[in-house]
């Protein structure tokens, strides 16, 4: 009888290790295994789990099997050879103690029975070496044929972005409402371009020579840019970008008539299509932190800076439900109020809905 105890026990750990190593989370194991070796010895039982899986049925078969029989011959000896009794009664405790329960159990605590076991796990799969040889050898001729490849099994934990995303909306709870905003912010960069960040261009505050010194000092004292753009009667005629630190000297070349060009950065040209990925790191290469945003005829259509593009990450994303619905106001008559600014394809996506 305690022989068939062990066994039970032995087959409980089997099936309960199957359950817990192949639904333990593996970013949870990568961040465990720094502080933890059992972590880490589960990690690299997964990158085989063909050779892992192989090690915990031979076990849990084996001592299934061999609890069998002992159960045949305590019926045979005590119990007047009533073999399908015993079958019955054999089952049924596998069933709730041996496969439900702690399957059930590893199934809640996935990675601490994972994490816990992996040590038992290695060895079994060194002492079942062979035999786990043997079984792979035929089980991995039928996967040729079947086209798969037990090694990428590794690779199925890797996230895209919306899978990233559907993470966040569903399991999200724990972290930080502000931090998940903006982690969302991030996610949504891949479908932003420059138009969607830029300032536009009826808002863009800059400096028009055409007008008087007293409008140009006015200009740079409610600025809150660092950098504005410096034109000649209109918008397209930008002649470069003037930094806050210059304005001072600016405003006496001004005044005294002098040339304006040497105080002034070169513009900065920057395509409307460009994603906001991109637009990043093209910012980063040329050392520069904001651009007039032309569109595919060369017109300027609005200013773009890398602070807008933080902005948008940090705040207006997150709330882009909210700020479209505040953009288009439908009245009862069937007219819409829509604000200057709304996105064209906002407002035909908006008219098709309603």
């Amino acid at each position: 009888m305690a022989i068939l105890l062990v066994l039970l026990i032995f087959s409980a750990f089997s099936s309960g290790s199957e359950t817990g190593m192949m639904a333990s989370n593996k970013v949870k194991l990568r961040n465990l295994s720094k502080g933890s070796k059992g972590a880490a010895r589960a990690l690299k039982l997964l990158k085989r789990p063909d050779i892992l899986l192989s090690a915990i049925l031979v076990g849990n078969n084996f001592a299934n099997i061999l609890a069998s029989a002992i159960v045949t011959i305590i019926m045979l000896n005590f119990f007047g050879g009533n073999v399908l009794v015993g079958s019955i009664i054999l089952t049924i405790v596998i069933l709730i103690f041996s496969e439900i329960t702690p399957k059930t159990i590893a199934s809640v605590f996935p990675e601490r029975f994972a994490e816990r076991s992996s040590w038992l796990l290695e060895k079994l799969v060194f002492l079942f070496k062979p035999i786990i040889w043997f079984t792979n050898l035929i089980s991995s001729r039928l996967l040729n044929v079947l086209n798969i490849d037990p090694k990428a099994s590794s690779t199925n934990d890797n996230l895209n972005t919306d899978e990233l995303r559907t993470l966040l909306e569903e399991h999200g709870e724990l972290i930080p409402e502000q931090s998940r905003s903006m982690l969302s912010g991030i996610l949504e960069m891949e479908e932003l371009v420059v138009e969607d960040c830029m300032i536009p261009a009826a808002e863009i505050i800059a400096i028009n020579l055409s007008d008087s010194v007293e409008k140009a000092e006015e200009v740079l004292m409610r600025s809150e840019y660092s950098r504005l753009p410096v034109y000649e009667e209109n918008l397209d005629s930008i002649l470069g970008i003037l930094h806050l630190r210059d304005g001072h000297k600016f405003i006496e070349v001004f005044e005294s008539g002098g040339k304006i060009k040497p105080l002034l950065d070169e513009t900065y040209y920057v395509s409307q299509s460009t994603t906001i990925n991109t637009q990043i790191i093209e910012f980063l290469e040329s050392k520069r932190n904001i651009g007039v945003v032309v569109d595919e005829y060369g017109e300027i259509q609005g200013l773009i800076s890398i602070d807008d593009i933080y902005k948008e990450i940090v705040s207006k994303i997150s709330h882009k439900a909210s700020k479209e619905e505040h953009e288009i106001e439908l009245k009862k008559d069937g007219t819409a109020v829509v604000d200057g600014n709304t996105k064209r394809h906002i407002i035909a996506i908006k008219i098709c809905v309603c």
